[in-house]
């Protein structure tokens, strides 16, 4: 989980994936809150970034911290504003049990999207049409942070992009080491909270200005 200023929302986010999940790893990203001693009071790892270094840098750093456990075999990314249902997440690593698939990708339009407004609905579709077209690989919903993965993906899938364009890199991640993938029908809950902490429309068009230019540079 990817932290920042979650101290209202993190502990009882954690609590409920530990009654599923016996390891949870909770990088703190430079929050300015007591987002970690909340994590430490629920029973979560806990590793601090000293700045904020953005949600792409966390997740790398959580998966590579988590890979250092052996007996670590499946891992899930999963955000910490409680917006992901920890059932679907089970479901998602039961798929990955099977031995058939590299990487299961939640998706709301395949599931639900609760609360979520016409606006957001919209954007968060305008951005799958942008991800399809970029990475090669047709999606139904390119920015949803409920992922599962195995220890393969977790060994070679580098995440680079520090900020929130990490979730395209990880599509084009996807295609460009042939990972077996398949998309599930998942849930995300916006809360007025939830909502709150969501990224402004006009960072849509840096994720897309990030995604050209890396595009650009593998060429």
């Amino acid at each position: 989980m990817p932290v920042y200023n979650e101290a209202e929302v993190i502990g009882s986010v954690v609590k409920d994936v530990l009654e599923t999940c016996p390891t949870v790893v909770c990088v703190n990203d430079g929050s300015k809150d007591a987002s970690a001693a909340e994590i430490v009071k629920a029973g979560g790892y806990l590793v601090d970034h000293p700045i904020n270094m953005g949600q792409g840098a966390a997740l790398q750093t959580g998966i590579e911290f988590a890979r250092a456990m052996p007996h670590i075999q499946r891992f899930v990314t999963f955000d910490a504003d409680g917006q992901h249902l920890v059932e679907d997440a089970v479901r998602m690593v039961e798929m990955l049990e099977a031995g058939d698939l590299d990487i299961v990708l939640g998706s709301r339009f395949l599931g639900e999207a609760v609360g979520a407004s016409g606006a957001k609905k919209a954007l968060l579709k305008a951005a799958v049409k942008f991800s399809n077209v970029t990475s090669g690989i047709r999606l139904t919903d390119a920015h949803n942070g409920l992922r599962a993965f195995n220890r393969h993906v977790a060994e070679t899938m580098e995440i680079t992009a520090p900020d929130m364009t990490h979730a395209s890199e990880i599509i084009e991640l996807i295609a460009a080491n042939s990972y077996r993938y398949q998309e599930v029908p998942v849930t995300i809950r916006y809360t007025d909270y939830s909502t709150s902490k969501g990224q402004a429309s006009v960072n849509a068009i840096n994720i897309a200005v990030d995604t050209l230019l890396r595009r650009v540079t593998r060429q």
